[in-house]
């Protein structure tokens, strides 16, 4: 037996172990006496991508309102979080608060292992939490106990067939509009046109830099999941997302395997198999990172992208703005781009109460107030930057909420090509220190921030408030003149009906066996590896030649057991889709 193998099932059978013990020992649930002195708080994150002792302005925060001191445990950034996670959980002490998705039955595990506690005794005068007993509620349901397992995020008072995406879609195709404009906005009328578009742009941007590193496209791999992230991604320019291995459209009319010839994603990969036929692809793709390809979006190196957080919040600065340079939404016809609709009963990650936590109410105060208004401008994440406290980052007047000039350079950014400045000192009535470095660390956010906040009736996200869309913004008037007048690409996709909602139901997908998973893990290999031969082919011919070698595979490999469970899994996930909105409409009575 390896090494590896032997520590893997060390740690098994210690998780088992512990969760024997924890489950002959009490609930953790009595009430204790608060001492109200200082609380260290230790949050065992699995979405949190920074670790260590929170800092800064947050820290100030809390601090006043809670006299807590956090400290964060992010182990997705060691590159063995699952390790991490069975390691912690064999101890019996996974943390105080406890961030962590809920699929393939892991909150049940935690729940049945006396990880987590009931927060039950502790809600009744949460008002905040209160408001979502439905997202509390199926949260219960996926624990499968009866009681208060841990609050889902993005929670949202608003329908859940509306779109929750504010002013952008996360996935749909932007440009460099300043580049757009130097080679005379031309007429698209499909994705061919696109591609000789990009291609008109390229040779511009190569010809006016001298550089020959420019490039329409660059991917990276280190996101690759069951599929190709890429291809996987632009499928949602179509409206659809995965199942797994199966894609699904959002508005249920139409679920496909991968391995369909003439499918969505196939069609995606064709996509990018020509682009690279015409020169239009980096060629440091399959080798580069998610931080090559950032860095490269901020040196003007790459001119297209598919996702509005990595494009705009480089790019689209105050200043870069001014000059009328940035991402834009290219006017590509013929597409129905996917849009989420808010969650009532929110989505994973959930923040869950540790069972060995002390001062139980004081932590369940502190979920609930991540839920309030203040909790969520001070938590609430978002693709131009972290939402930012009242006072520090922006003031209420008689027309509505206003930005501070602080609020500005650190959410938008002034100067330049390069991220909002998050380098800012923070002023010493807010904690002093640099803005960034003071942000939340958990990485968890409550209430969705394109949510109305109900004491301003704006949403929480700033970019959508009268007073920023109405402010002067050369890129944006000038896409707007030739967008038929729309201020957001929300707006002009469903002016253009090319958009598809698909209702913000959360489905989480039932566990599954460890078979399954090890053959997950063999299909996946197989799929992503033909799908990076193939957006390199050669030819037309060595395209398809890849991706019936991929058919092949996956059919030798027993790929029908997965696609099986896929598509029933994308069936339930459309009932359940289905079932939210007319739940919703029952209860507001619409």
């Amino acid at each position: 037996m390896s090494l590896k193998r032997k520590a893997s099932t060390a740690i098994a059978l210690a998780l088992s172990s512990a969760m024997v013990l924890a489950g002959c020992g009490g609930s953790g649930d009595d009430k204790e006496a608060d001492d109200n002195g200082l609380l260290n708080v230790e949050v065992f994150s699995m979405t949190a991508n920074a670790q260590g002792e929170q800092k800064g302005w947050f820290a100030k925060l809390i601090k006043d309102k809670f006299n807590m001191k956090m400290k964060v445990i992010a182990p997705a950034q060691s590159g063995n979080a699952e390790t991490i996670f069975e390691t912690r959980s064999a101890t019996g002490q996974l943390g105080d608060l406890i961030v962590t998705n809920t699929d393939n039955g892991r909150l049940e595990k935690l729940v049945k292992a006396n990880l987590v506690a009931d927060m039950t005794p502790y809600l009744k005068k949460e008002k905040n939490l209160q408001k979502f007993k439905g997202a509390l509620d199926r949260v219960s349901k996926v624990a499968g106990k009866e009681g208060v397992w841990g609050a889902p995020s993005d929670v949202a008072t608003q329908s859940p067939a509306k779109p929750s995406a504010g002013d952008e879609p996360g996935t749909a195709p932007h440009i460099r509009w300043d580049y757009y404009r130097k080679v005379g906005y031309p007429k698209m009328n499909n994705l061919d046109d696109f591609l000789k578009v990009l291609k008109l742009m390229q040779d511009k941007a190569r010809e006016e830099t001298g550089k020959r590193d420019i490039y329409a496209l660059s991917l990276f791999k280190d996101w690759d999941q069951e599929l190709m992230k890429y291809p996987m991604d632009m499928a949602s320019w179509y409206g659809y997302n995965p199942m797994n291995t199966v894609m699904s459209k959002a508005d249920g009319t139409d679920d496909q395997p991968v391995t369909q010839k003439d499918g969505i994603y196939v069609k995606m990969l064709r996509f990018l198999n020509k682009a690279d036929q015409m020169g239009l692809v980096d060629p440091d793709s399959s080798t580069q990172t998610w931080d090559n390809l950032a860095t490269k979006v901020h040196q003007s190196k790459v001119l297209a992208d598919i996702w509005c957080w990595l494009g705009q919040p480089a790019m689209n600065t105050v200043g870069n703005k001014a000059k009328g340079i940035g991402f834009m939404l290219a006017p590509v016809p013929g597409l129905k781009v996917y849009a989420d609709g808010f969650l009532p009963k929110g989505h994973d990650p959930v923040i869950a109460l540790g069972a060995k936590a002390k001062n139980k109410q004081r932590l369940v105060d502190f979920i609930d107030w991540l839920y309030s208004p203040e909790g969520v401008y001070a938590t609430a994440t978002g693709a131009m930057g972290q939402a930012c406290p009242e006072k520090m980052c922006w003031v209420r007047t008689k027309d509505g909420n206003k930005m501070t000039d602080f609020g500005v350079r650190v959410l938008f950014g002034l100067q330049g090509v390069g991220d909002p400045d998050d380098s800012r000192p923070v002023p010493k009535e807010f904690g002093g220190g640099q803005y960034g470095k003071g942000v939340s660390m958990m990485h968890f956010t409550g209430v969705h921030k394109n949510d109305l906040d109900p004491t301003t009736h704006e949403t929480y996200n700033p970019e959508l408030w009268k007073s920023e869309l109405a402010k002067p913004d050369a890129l944006r008037d000038d896409w707007s003149a030739h967008m038929d007048g729309a201020k957001t690409a929300l707006e002009w996709l469903e002016k253009h009906d090319e958009i598809v909602v698909a209702n913000g139901a959360g489905f989480i997908a039932p566990q599954e066996d460890s078979a399954i998973k090890t053959l997950r893990g063999q299909i996946k290999s197989e799929i992503v590896s033909q799908s990076w031969k193939a957006v390199f082919a050669k030819s037309d011919a060595e395209f398809d030649s890849i991706m019936q070698t991929m058919r092949d595979n996956l059919k030798g490999l027993g790929y029908e057991q997965v696609e099986k469970i896929d598509m029933a899994n994308a069936k339930a996930q459309t009932k359940a889709r289905q079932d939210i909105v007319v739940e919703f409409n029952k209860q507001h009575k619409q």
